[in-house]
């Protein structure tokens, strides 16, 4: 079964998160705004979000998820899937840890079936789906593993403030700093980049990507005295990359590459791990910035932000709340469902 095709507006799935967190009111808040342009479809327990929407002021009108009719214009389609314990705004419940995983779960797999043409997800606290007994690094590992894709790339991007596009992608994704090194090998990055280029051209329609490496080591490795990994492996799978037709350029010092003379030509950024490339791009984009799991079968983005509990405590949140960064990742992912159209 394919979704309901009203004039070529895509169905989008929007994972509502960690419920005493804020996904839901962000949730709420862009699929009412888009609610007539793209058939948004919430993925969580109704009653709840029902409730969330009264108590922030967010006037939506909720209606049952059903694949195979339209759903009367302006309305938000909901798969409700009833929590475990009453969610508590700003109060964790690992009572309700299992159900934010079956919340992402059943998205994914609609999104396979063809259901839905995307699916957007609101930020989730791991630590709560961690005690709830479920073994769960990351959104990014979890969508490879159900998706049985045996490597995907998380990569962030957002606009600056002068409007450029910054797009990093990541090598290592939640991993210790210090199992980096004997992570960065050259096959792998070789699938890294590939992965890159093709989603980049597949996905975003950029018919020729241009990407940018960094090394790992201060200064590159300063020529092998600070560190061997981009002589034995950096480099040289910069050079096959390059060998296969994909535009990769570098490994460049990560602290002198993010400057607008380097980047005015780069259409991504390979970073080699979290936090080398991370922080760039959220101070530059913070607010506007989103996730994008590359690689994958089916189209998904997300916010490149936390569940922030306090602001979810307050009594009235959406004066605290900044929608920004969930409208562009559900406009990014809409973005994408027609490139692959």
């Amino acid at each position: 079964m394919t979704a309901p095709d009203r004039a070529g507006v895509p169905r989008i799935a929007i994972t509502t998160g960690e419920p005493a967190g804020i996904g839901p009111e962000l949730s709420l808040a862009v699929a009412r705004e888009a609610s007539t342009t793209v058939r948004i479809v919430l993925v969580g327990d109704a009653r709840m979000l029902a409730a969330r929407a009264r108590s922030a002021g967010i006037a939506v009108a909720l209606v049952p998820f059903a694949p195979e009719r339209d759903a009367p214009r302006g309305a938000v389609e909901v798969i409700d899937l009833g929590l475990a314990a009453p969610a508590i705004p700003g109060t964790l419940d690992p009572a309700n840890g299992r159900y934010v995983v079956a919340t992402i779960d059943r998205a994914i797999d609609d999104a396979r079936a063809g259901l839905v043409d995307g699916i957007v997800t609101a930020p989730v606290q791991k630590s709560v789906i961690n005690d709830a007994g479920v073994p769960f690094t990351g959104h990014t590992e979890h969508l490879a593993a159900r998706t049985n894709t045996p490597r995907v790339v998380m990569m962030l991007a957002g606009r600056t403030g002068d409007g450029t596009m910054l797009r990093v992608a990541l090598a290592t994704t939640h991993l210790a700093l210090s199992a980096v090194p004997r992570a960065i090998t050259h096959d792998m990055l070789v699938e890294t980049l590939t992965i890159i280029a093709g989603d980049l051209r597949d996905k975003f329609g950029l018919a020729a990507p241009r990407i940018l490496v960094t090394g790992l080591n201060p200064h590159a490795g300063e020529g092998g005295h600070l560190g061997r990994e981009e002589i034995d492996a950096i480099a040289p799978a910069i050079a096959t990359a390059c060998a296969a037709g994909i535009d990769a350029r570098g490994p460049f010092p990560a602290d002198t590459l993010f400057q607008p003379r380097l980047l005015a030509d780069a259409d991504a950024v390979l970073a080699m791990y979290h936090d080398q490339g991370l922080p760039v791009l959220k101070y530059a984009t913070f607010g506007r910035g989103i996730n994008v799991t590359l690689g994958l079968p089916i189209v998904r983005t997300s916010v490149d932000h936390g569940t922030a509990l306090d602001l979810a405590a307050v009594p009235d949140p959406m004066r605290l709340i900044d929608v920004g960064s969930m409208r562009t990742a559900l406009a990014v992912a809409v973005e994408m469902a027609g490139a692959r159209a």
